[in-house]
């Protein structure tokens, strides 16, 4: 695991989180400028998907090990906040239930809160690995590549989202994501699905905001009131991520949920 450190250390911090099988520099590289502005800004890139090391994802709760001894060792034991974009929510929610060390604010960025037993989330994998390891790699099937450029040639709002979103998981971008193994991309996909967060956190001085994506449907609110106490539920009328491809919009944001003027 490597953690990238941009900014002012005097700033207050906060810690971003990638989402499933993204590279950091794709998932926030578009938003790093803005957010200097206000924050000493660290992104994490997982153990098996970064570039610049020889390393594989063992576990969800072996990063989160990771993380929590990096902000012990190098920050004090404390952020002030931490974002995490989709499965990122899940490394969020662990690290401030887990009580190791301390975050005032928790964003929850538009996550899914997928839990599920582990025979099943070890089906799942298995039948998701053959058609989502080349995709992310850039070796997806004839099929699977036409599928998505129609969805991304239609001429609608939908259709620039999904470019959009393709953008910030590496698709595009020219950088060769070979360095990820399926071993990797197998384990953080599985762990994440049976990995319980654990429900009704409530920790004192601790803050959770959900960036809940109202377009996702009803189902995934429920899931943030389970999961969270007394969450602050910012209600967006867009789809999954896609305030975090508005960098203007979403450093606002995180800046409103924080105080920060």
């Amino acid at each position: 695991m490597k953690i990238y450190e941009f900014g002012d250390k005097n700033k207050p911090s906060i810690m971003l989180f990638p989402g499933t099988c993204c590279y950091w520099k794709t998932n926030f590289g578009h938003v790093l400028d803005g957010l200097q502005e206000h924050f000493h800004t660290l992104v994490v890139s997982y153990s098996g998907f970064d570039d610049t090391e020889n390393s594989t994802f063992i576990s969800e709760l072996d990063e989160v090990l990771k993380v929590e001894n990096y902000i012990k060792d190098k920050l004090d034991g404390k952020l002030f906040a931490a974002y995490g974009c989709s499965l990122g929510g899940s490394f969020v929610s662990l690290l401030i239930g887990r009580q190791n060390i301390h975050i005032d604010h928790g964003i929850i960025g538009s996550s899914d809160m997928n839990q599920a037993p582990k025979w099943l989330a070890k089906l799942e994998t298995a039948i998701m690995m053959p058609m989502f390891y080349p995709f992310i790699t850039g070796k997806e099937s004839g099929i699977l590549k036409k599928v998505f450029e129609k969805k991304m040639n239609e001429g609608n709002d939908s259709s620039e989202y999904m470019k959009k979103f393709m953008e910030i998981m590496g698709k595009g971008s020219g950088i060769d994501f070979s360095f990820i193994s399926k071993e990797s991309m197998k384990n953080q996909f599985c762990t994440d699905l049976y990995t319980s967060v654990g429900e009704h956190i409530n920790v004192p001085g601790t803050t959770i905001h959900v960036f809940y994506a109202k377009k996702m449907g009803e189902k995934y609110l429920e899931r943030y009131r389970k999961c969270f106490a007394d969450p602050d539920i910012c209600e967006f009328d867009l789809q999954h991520e896609e305030l975090l491809l508005d960098a203007d919009r979403w450093v606002h944001e995180v800046c409103r949920v924080c105080g920060i003027n």
